[in-house]
């Protein structure tokens, strides 16, 4: 495909060898890649999971490899589905992938999720908050402009910034590419598919293990079907139990790794340490004048100011482990019986309340969106995961919350509650 271009690889845990080309050589040495370096993927998970001291810089060389397989394959089971596309186009929106699943990332702040509730509101007129997607999609197009756009290769191939941002984003800049990204963000994605894998390995469990090699060799592409919200891939009959390995995967690494009820307690002691830090008590906007400023805050900085004796109360109780401690949770998913309970725990806690975590979060989408499986017999009957599947359907909603008192506390808090616990 490239002819003599010259390749590189990096050892990794998950594929063995991650392969790179120059062009993308060029992108992993730029400054503002290295920072992903110093960017943790989970956050404070290390306080929990000590190996869980891994990034974002590895995760995103992780998605570029598990995006290239899925899309080899898709490409060589779905010709007959894909006959429309030229040899041309499918070399394009490879290299466009690749490109877009290694700088999906790259407008992470300091220690990942746990910090994205400091992001700045959207300007009048649009809902919600940033999200590291908008300063991941604002980074490719100003700052990785010229080593992108000024590389012959791709120029060649009509591959840009601004169309690697509309991808991330899943903005029309994107063109006809936006077919493909489903493939970085939806039902079975490599960015899920990464994360898990490697989550589970640094942390030293074992729940965000599954069959990707399965899923990988069984994806394809789907016809389309004139509809506004389809998938546009889905996976031969023979995956459909490696794709609900992979629906468990993410169910029990929530529940087991991402709401451990001492790294939630850190979680938001890191928002307020950071809220103490900033100038504005939020980050920086993903504006052109602002978005390096922004950039100059990861992990370390971070650390160093609490190092410093920086970051208020919170950032004491991070140095010292000195963490709020759970002091009642509801059910995974509470029946009114049990919100009952967790309004009288509320009132008897009284000033003793220092921190509600509370969890929503659903693991499948049942709906226009369900994974089709393709069966294997000459008819090629489609039907959605959530209908073959014995339990996926059956698994609820998390609408967990976990109540947390600070340590000093804790005694008085048990006094005030034993009243409950008979009813």
């Amino acid at each position: 495909m490239f002819g003599n271009t010259k390749t590189y690889e990096i050892r990794c845990p998950v594929y063995g060898f991650i392969h790179f080309h120059e062009w993308e050589r060029d992108i992993i040495n730029h400054k503002y890649f290295q920072r992903l370096r110093r960017i943790r993927q989970l956050g404070g998970t290390d306080l929990v999971y000590p190996g869980a001291m891994h990034t974002r810089f590895e995760h995103s060389l992780g998605v570029m490899q598990m995006v290239t397989t899925l899309y080899d394959g898709i490409i060589d089971r779905s010709k007959e589905i894909l006959v429309d596309h030229s040899q041309a186009s499918l070399d394009f929106n490879r290299m466009l992938l690749r490109l877009a699943a290694l700088l999906h990332d790259i407008g992470h702040a300091p220690f990942s999720h746990a910090s994205e509730s400091l992001f700045p509101e959207k300007p009048d007129g649009l809902k919600g908050k940033y999200t590291h997607e908008d300063y991941s999609a604002l980074i490719t197009r100003k700052l990785f402009k010229d080593v992108i756009d000024d590389n012959r290769l791709l120029y060649n191939h009509g591959i840009t910034a601004n169309k690697v941002a509309g991808l991330i984003e899943g903005s029309q800049e994107a063109e006809a590419s936006l077919y493909w990204r489903d493939l970085l963000s939806g039902q079975l994605d490599a960015d899920r598919m990464d994360y898990l894998l490697r989550d589970s390995i640094h942390a030293g469990v074992d729940y965000g293990r599954y069959d990707w090699r399965r899923v990988s060799n069984t994806i394809i592409a789907l016809p389309v079907s004139g509809k506004e919200e389809q998938p546009n891939f889905g996976v031969n009959a023979g995956g459909f139990h490696a794709a609900e390995g992979l629906i468990l995967a993410r169910y029990f690494m929530f529940t087991q790794v991402y709401f451990h009820k001492t790294r939630i307690a850190y979680d938001h002691h890191l928002q307020e340490t950071l809220s103490t830090l900033l100038p504005d008590r939020q980050f920086p906007p993903p504006t052109e004048d602002c978005i390096e400023d922004y950039l100059s805050w990861d992990d370390g900085k971070v650390l160093g100011l609490l190092s410093e004796g920086k970051g208020g109360e919170h950032g004491r109780r991070m140095m010292e482990r000195d963490h709020y401690r759970l002091i009642r949770e509801t059910p995974e998913t509470p029946q009114k019986e049990d919100i009952e309970k967790y309004e009288r725990w509320k009132e008897r806690l009284g000033e003793l309340l220092r921190y509600e975590g509370r969890a929503d979060k659903s693991w499948y989408k049942a709906d226009s969106l369900d994974l089709p499986v393709v069966s294997e017999t000459t008819d090629r009957k489609v039907r959605p995961l959530s209908e073959l599947s014995g339990f996926i359907s059956k698994i609820n909603p998390i609408q967990q919350i976990k109540l947390y008192v600070a340590i000093e506390d804790r005694d008085e808090a048990i006094r005030r509650l034993a009243p409950m616990e008979d009813y």
